[in-house]
């Protein structure tokens, strides 16, 4: 944020209503303090020329004069303290001339006047001072921000503990204490990972328009609020004011709201009869307005759009991310070494699925916990039930552990912050066995394995351990490359019972395009599963793919329409229906002003120079490319792509420097080698070449196709034993790639080694039973 300007617009003024209102006791009065520091606060703090008049951002002390209990909720909780400028008041850490000891440096935090400063790192790695310009957070940790000329907001990564002492907490520590991040990695602190324009404001405020300029690469981020204020989940509350001001008698039935989050009005939940299973009184609706609005923050997700409004499906201005090997467990569960939102294991949870939404269980205005301990799980399940020994099986543990200790196992973030998987799931330790997903039970029993904690578990509650969560083994043998990945996979696809983020997930992820299914799937009244099923066009022919996906060009959806225009890009105008064009113009121009939303990451640019090199506008693609790899030289698939847009120009030369470069800081990077081994091949630089292609093999074993393509390389080089040991020995580790399989096949055979040419005939036939070649094949070699 830059230096406060007194001299821009103010935060909008609204009249006082003519009817006025008397404000008596102690709280009433601390809420209308409370509410003229706010104002005060935010007097101070730049912010940008208001909306129109008719949807602009009025300010919380605006909510605060008529909502006054949900405006006490809400200024002691972690939303309203989510930023905040950096003062006595907001700093919790120690700058009294405390240090801090880290990969060589010798951080120093001490106050100069009334600033707060840090003696640290810089992006060169020499020691500079900087001034700490906002706090951020406040439990268990704080940040700290420094503002940069460009207008850069950067994260500090020593943050401070707020813990209680004998909890381990008031003290500096380091986000990576297992790692030594200098100046020159990525994760550094003055880097483009730890930017608050990017990575943070959009949720730690309200009203954010990041304001960058990608000619200068500069940011004039501006905010309506510094922290989360009621409109970061009500929207823009002009109209609304407007409403409330005016006389009664001229109030329309609008109220000028932008939702109405009334999903819980008048709803019960009953215990079924000898069952005691919780049952909603009315079934939930299509689009689950809370979960979407509280996701927007609380989902692993790309900004696509800065015009979010509350109650619309989270995908109209996000892409969320899908269920793949990255970020999740083959179960659904977020792995360890990630941010653990909640959004996406909540919407696989049984839970969702009946109807529970976020303020069943937690208070929207304070975001605490609507009752202490098991008490918001004892609202729906009887206690007499499942609070028991019968049910919990740990007598002699005292106090016993509560519902979330079995059912919401902690992940850490931060080193610190302790979450809970929302997915609610069931202890599975059997699943840990069979596909080394984590388990509540060994999260505690550490000392003991997967299939001892399964066997326990057996003889509490019988062998029938199914659950909710069914699509484990589905996304593990896919990436482990079963045998019968497609089929299990298409099976969870295809599932009605399933939620419809693994839906969305399944279809990404099969291995062969399913066409039924996905065609099924596009007309799906989930967004993620249409734009699932987009994702699972991959690879098509173009002869197919616009018929399958020009329908999405129009979907109500913008993410949708975004997916689906960058997948037809390739398809030229003359080659596209008439009654399309316009669709794929208004749709292409949203996908690229999504990317330049985010223009101020090599990934977007990335992204946008793909999509021009796809509709054959090479010029604007390498700009594109080039200015990825200003932006970050590290980010390698700026560079892979860029000279593979010069491979198809004929310009080799230029190809092979691109990569060379890139080389120069991530020499570690299988997919350059890869490249460079390709563009020397073409070249008829045929040992360099090898070389090349050897070392993207080494370096990245678990990528299947590098050890094929550098096993074809030897063949074509005379040395077919040596690309057979190189076959070998990645089959070793994956036995069911069908293009080992075939490779080894085929160098067999040319080898006139019938024997294992027929092995390796008779491994892809169980792969592709349905191959009349391949079993004709088969029985000429048998002969």
């Amino acid at each position: 944020m830059p230096e406060p300007d007194h001299s821009a617009p103010q935060p909008p003024t609204v009249p006082h209503s003519p009817m006025k209102r008397r404000i008596a006791g102690a709280s009433a009065l601390a809420v209308a303090i409370a509410a003229g520091l706010l104002w005060f606060e935010m007097s101070k703090v730049r912010v940008r020329p208001s909306a129109p008049a008719e949807l602009a951002f009025v300010g919380s002390e605006s909510c605060a004069g008529c909502h006054q209990a949900e405006a006490r909720l809400w200024l002691s909780s972690q939303h309203r303290h989510a930023m905040d400028h950096a003062t006595a008041q907001s700093v919790r850490g120690d700058f009294n001339g405390a240090t801090f000891d880290y990969a060589g440096t010798r951080s120093r935090f001490f106050r100069k006047d009334d600033k707060f400063m840090v003696e640290t790192d810089g992006p060169d790695g020499k020691l500079a001072t900087f001034e700490v310009k906002y706090a951020f957070g406040i439990d268990p940790l704080q940040q700290y921000l420094i503002e940069f000329p460009d207008g850069r907001i950067q994260a500090l990564s020593i943050a401070w503990d707020t813990r209680p002492k004998e909890q381990g907490g008031q003290r500096w520590f380091h986000l990576y204490p297992d790692s030594a991040i200098t100046h020159d990695d990525p994760l550094h602190w003055t880097k483009l990972n730890q930017n608050w324009n990017f990575m943070c404001a959009e949720c730690h405020s309200t009203g954010v328009r990041k304001g960058y300029d990608a000619g200068k690469d500069t940011f004039a981020t501006t905010f309506s609020e510094i922290s989360v204020g009621c409109e970061a989940c009500h929207g823009a509350g002009s109209r609304h004011v407007a409403w409330a001001r005016g006389k009664p008698a001229s109030r329309g039935v609008d109220d000028g709201l932008l939702v109405s989050f009334d999903e819980r009005t008048g709803i019960t939940w009953s215990a079924l009869a000898g069952t005691m299973t919780p049952t909603r009184s009315a079934q939930p609706g299509a689009l689950r307005k809370e979960v979407e609005t509280c996701g927007r923050c609380h989902a692993r997700r790309a900004q696509l759009s800065e015009d979010w409004m509350p109650g619309r499906p989270l995908s109209e201005t996000h892409q969320v991310a899908l269920l793949d090997r990255r970020y999740f467990h083959a179960d659904g569960q977020m792995r360890d070494d990630e941010e653990t939102y909640n959004y996406a294991p909540f919407k696989q949870s049984r839970m969702f699925a009946k109807g529970v939404t976020c303020s069943d269980c937690h208070d929207p205005h304070s975001a605490t916990l609507k009752a202490p301990g098991d008490g918001v799980c004892a609202q729906c399940h009887a206690p007499e039930k499942y609070q028991s020994t019968a049910h919990r099986h740990h007598a002699d543990v005292s106090p016993p552990p509560g519902c979330p200790a079995c059912h919401m196992p902690e992940r850490r973030y931060m080193v610190v912050d302790r979450r809970h998987d929302h997915g609610f799931r069931i202890p599975r330790p059997d699943l840990s066995v069979q596909t080394g997903t984590p388990n509540a039970c060994n999260e505690c029993h550490r000392d003991k394995s997967a299939m001892w904690a399964a066997r326990q578990v057996e003889t509490w509650f019988g062998t029938e351990r199914r659950g909710y969560q069914t699509w484990a083994s589905a996304f593990h043998a896919v990436w482990s490359e079963a045998a019968d990945a497609q089929a299990r996979l298409a099976a969870i696809a295809g599932s009605g019972d399933v939620p419809g983020i693994v839906r969305a997930s399944a279809l990404a992820e099969l291995p062969v395009p399913d066409l039924d299914l996905i065609r099924h799937a596009l007309s799906d009244p989930d967004p993620l599963v249409r734009r699932g099923a987009l994702d699972g066009l991959e690879g098509v022919s173009s002869e197919q793919l616009w018929s399958l996906a020009s329908s999405r060009l129009s979907d109500p959806v913008r993410g949708v329409r975004i997916r689906a225009a960058d997948l037809l890009a390739a398809t030229p105008p003359a080659r596209q229906p008439a009654a399309d064009r316009d669709s794929f113009t208004r749709a292409a121009a949203e996908f690229v002003a999504a990317q330049r939303l985010n223009a101020d990451r090599p990934d977007a640019r990335t992204a946008l120079g793909g999509f021009f090199a796809r509709q054959a506008n090479a010029g604007e693609a390498e700009i594109e490319y080039r200015a990825a790899l200003r932006l970050d030289p590290s980010f390698t698939a700026a560079a892979v792509n860029l000279s593979d847009l010069y491979r198809q120009l004929g310009r080799e030369s230029d190809c092979e420097q691109v990569l060379r470069e890139a080389l120069a800081t991530s020499a570690q990077d299988a997919s350059l080698h890869h490249a460079l081994g390709l563009a020397l091949v073409r070249q008829k630089r045929n040992e360099a070449a090898l070389d090349e292609l050897r070392q993207a093999a080494s370096l990245a074993p678990g990528q299947t196709h590098y050890a094929y393509v550098y096993a074809v390389g030897l063949s074509a080089n005379g040395r077919r034993d040596d690309a057979l040991a190189v076959l070998k020995e990645s089959l070793h580790a994956h036995p069911n790639s069908l293009e080992l399989l075939s490779a080894a096949l085929n160098f067999s055979r040319e080898k006139g080694d019938v024997v294992a040419a027929l092995a390796y005939a008779e491994r892809l036939s169980k792969l592709m039973p349905d191959d009349s070649r391949l079993a004709d094949f088969i029985k000429e070699l048998k002969r």
